[in-house]
């Protein structure tokens, strides 16, 4: 058994902040398929795991999700 931590869940301000994205550029790039979804913790209450917005961070210009949902 390894010795991990738990992987966090970052707000939107955190993700903002730690990437240098705009709120709309992280949408966008949501909606692409070029940066990691949301993670649903409550009812009105979303947020990212920290290992996908690191992960995204090692190499912003290749990332893909691999399940890209289309939008209405």
């Amino acid at each position: 058994m390894t010795d991990q931590p738990p992987d966090r869940i970052l707000r939107l301000n955190t993700v903002l902040d730690r990437t240098g994205l705009s709120r709309a550029t992280l949408y966008r790039k949501i909606q692409d398929g070029t940066f990691p979804r949301q993670v649903r913790i409550a009812a009105r209450c979303a947020g990212w795991r920290e290992s996908a917005v690191n992960e995204w961070m090692r190499n912003p210009m290749f990332y893909q999700v691999d399940d890209v949902r289309s939008w209405p």
